[in-house]
């Protein structure tokens, strides 16, 4: 890489499609507090997805039902009194 044009935090990030439970190994500086052990071995930073090209229905060519409604009420009831 070129020195200089990246941030300092640029490291090995595990990402994974938690509705078809598929992960890769890539590159980020997204932070996150949550680790995952690797096929290799090694520890890792864990970036979750909710989807991905696994789950896509423009790459599978599946319509799949991803339930984020019941997640945004869910998050809503409970932060509605404060």
């Amino acid at each position: 890489m070129k020195k200089g044009i990246h941030p300092e935090n640029y490291r090995p990030v595990v990402f994974k499609d938690f509705s078809v439970d598929f992960a890769w190994l890539g590159m980020s500086t997204a932070n996150t507090k949550e680790t995952i052990k690797w096929e290799d071995g090694n520890e890792y930073p864990l970036i979750k997805l909710e989807i991905s090209n696994a789950s896509h229905p423009f790459f599978t060519g599946k319509m799949k039902f991803v339930d984020t409604a019941g997640r945004i009420e869910k998050f809503n009831k409970k932060y509605a009194k404060k």
